[in-house]
C-alpha cells in the first residue's frame, strides 16, 4: 500500500509526459524530431523513475522512524533522576521517607489475611464482592458459548458429577452457594468452577479420571480455587502489582510492554503457579476428607503428563509442570491418609477398597 502511494505521483508525472511526446510527435511538430522526442522521452521515465525511488526510500525511513518503539527514553530517565536528586536533597528528606515507608507498612500488614487451610499470608485489597461480579459474567459468558452442548442431568457424565460433587461440598465450606452443574459434550480436557458454585466438566477429562476418585482430584482441586477465593487475589494483584509497576518503568523511561513482559516474569507467573500448588494441596485434602482415594491425584496427574508432552517450560506457563506436581502431591500424600483415616467413612474405607479391587474397576462411572 505504501509503495504503490509513493510511486503513484511518478507514475502520473510519467504519463503526463507521455502523453505531451505523443501529441507532439502526433502532430509533426516542426520543432520536435523523432531522436530528439524520444531521448527527451527516455529522460523524462528516468527522471520519474528516480523520483519515485527517492520517494519510496524516504517513505520507507519515515515509517521506521514513526513505528521504531524506543526501549528507554534516556530524557525521561534522565528529568526522574532529577527529582529523585532535588528530593534527597531536601532536609526533610529522611523523615518524608520514612514517613512513606511506615505508611506503607501499616498499611501492607493491615491488609494480610491468611487462605483458609493451606494457611498461606497474603495480601488483599479487593473486596470479595468483585469476584462474586465477575463470576456471574464468566458465566453468562460461559453458558453463551456452550449452552448447545451442555449434557442432559439425566446422562451418565452429569450423574457422575453430581455424586462427587455432592460429597465434596459438605467438607469445602461453601455449603451456602448456589451449586450449578453442567457437563459440556466436547473432547477438551478439561473443568473449572466459576466462583458461586458453578461447576463446568468437559466430557473429555473423563478420559483421564477414569472413575469417581479421578474426578475428585479434579472437582477437589478447581473446588480449593474458589475456597482461597484465588479470583480476587489474582485481580487483586492486577492492582497492587501491575499499576505501580507500569508507573516506576514510565518514570524510568522504559517501554510499557517491556515492563509488561517483566511484571508477567516475575509476578504473574509465579503468582499463578504458586495458587495452582496452593489449589493441588487444598483439593487433595479435601478429596481424602471426603473418603476418595488420594492416590488417584497421583494416577490422574501422571495421565496428565502423558497427554501434556509438548508443554511449556514451567517458568513460562501459568501452571507448575506434571512432574512438580507429582513430587508435590507424593510430599502431601501421608496428611491426605491421615486426614482421610480421620474422617467419618474410616471404619468402611477398608471394605470398599477391598470390594474395588475385587471387582475390578467398580466405580467407571
Amino acid at each position: 500500500m505504501f509503495a504503490s502511494r509513493f510511486f503513484q505521483p511518478a507514475a502520473a508525472g510519467l504519463r503526463t509526459a507521455s502523453q505531451r511526446t505523443f501529441a507532439s510527435t502526433s502532430s509533426r511538430s516542426p520543432f520536435c524530431f523523432r531522436q530528439t522526442c524520444r531521448s527527451t522521452f527516455r529522460a523524462r521515465i528516468e527522471g520519474a523513475k528516480g523520483r519515485g525511488w527517492q520517494q519510496r526510500a524516504f517513505g520507507q525511513s519515515t515509517r521506521k522512524s514513526q513505528y521504531r518503539r524506543q526501549a528507554f527514553n534516556y530524557q525521561t530517565f534522565q528529568a526522574t533522576q532529577g527529582y529523585i536528586k532535588r528530593w534527597a536533597a531536601r532536609p526533610t528528606f529522611f523523615y518524608e521517607f520514612g514517613g512513606i515507608t511506615l505508611v506503607c507498612g501499616v498499611f501492607y500488614v493491615a491488609n494480610l489475611e491468611q487462605v483458609p487451610i493451606s494457611g498461606r499470608y497474603r495480601f488483599r485489597v479487593i473486596p470479595y464482592s468483585w469476584e462474586a461480579s465477575t463470576g456471574k459474567q464468566m458465566y453468562a459468558q460461559t453458558m453463551q458459548e456452550f449452552s448447545s452442548k451442555i449434557m442432559p442431568a439425566y446422562s451418565r457424565e452429569h450423574r457422575l458429577v453430581q455424586r462427587v460433587l455432592d460429597r465434596l461440598v459438605p467438607h469445602s465450606g461453601l455449603q451456602d452457594e448456589e451449586w450449578e452443574i453442567h457437563v459440556i459434550d466436547d473432547p477438551m480436557k478439561n473443568a473449572f468452577v466459576i466462583p458461586g458454585g458453578k461447576v463446568f466438566v468437559f466430557r473429555g477429562i473423563m478420559d483421564v479420571t477414569k472413575g469417581e476418585d479421578g474426578m475428585a482430584a479434579v472437582l477437589g482441586h478447581e473446588i480449593a480455587h474458589n475456597v482461597a477465593h484465588h479470583a480476587a487475589e489474582r485481580m487483586n494483584g492486577g492492582y497492587v502489582v501491575m499499576v505501580p509497576a507500569m508507573i516506576v518503568f514510565a518514570l524510568l523511561g522504559l517501554d510499557p510492554n517491556f515492563g509488561s513482559m517483566a511484571v508477567n516474569l516475575a509476578f504473574t507467573l509465579p503468582g499463578s503457579r504458586k495458587q495452582e500448588a496452593e489449589a493441588d494441596y487444598i483439593g487433595l485434602l479435601m478429596m481424602a476428607e471426603s473418603c476418595y482415594d488420594p492416590t488417584a491425584a497421583l494416577r490422574l496427574w501422571a495421565a496428565m503428563e502423558e497427554e501434556e508432552k509438548a508443554a511449556p517450560p514451567q517458568f513460562l506457563s501459568t501452571h507448575p509442570s506434571n512432574h512438580n506436581r507429582l513430587e508435590k502431591i507424593r510430599e502431601w500424600l501421608p496428611k491426605a491418609e491421615d486426614k482421610r483415616a480421620q474422617s467419618e467413612c474410616a471404619n468402611t474405607i477398608g471394605y470398599t477398597d477391598d470390594f474395588r479391587r475385587q471387582i475390578g474397576g467398580f466405580s467407571r462411572f
